[in-house]
């Protein structure tokens, strides 16, 4: 059953190197969020399955963590683009 886990923390670290990749390479800032919350998304998945294959109990702990920043991050990408279109293009 770890050799499972293990597996699948090996797939969830391909899915933070593809979200890596469409933050580096995404043409709008909705698309460079979008891959920053795969990579949270997926960061919280690796730390609770790597939690459960190496019997490591403080990784939830982490786990949570992540997940809770990346609620914060789309709380305020979503705030700050509200107020920019709220003012009006610049003259």
């Amino acid at each position: 059953m770890t050799d499972l886990f293990l597996l699948a923390s090996l797939f969830l670290t391909v899915l933070i190197a593809g979200g890596l990749i469409r933050v580096a390479v995404g043409s709008s800032e909705a698309d460079r969020l979008l891959g920053l919350q795969l990579i949270g998304t997926s960061l919280v998945a690796l730390c609770l399955t790597l939690a459960v294959a190496l019997d490591r109990p403080r990784l939830t702990d982490l786990a949570l963590v992540i997940a809770a920043s990346a609620s914060v991050t789309i709380t305020v990408f979503y705030t700050v683009r509200k107020s920019l279109e709220n003012q009006g293009p610049v003259e």
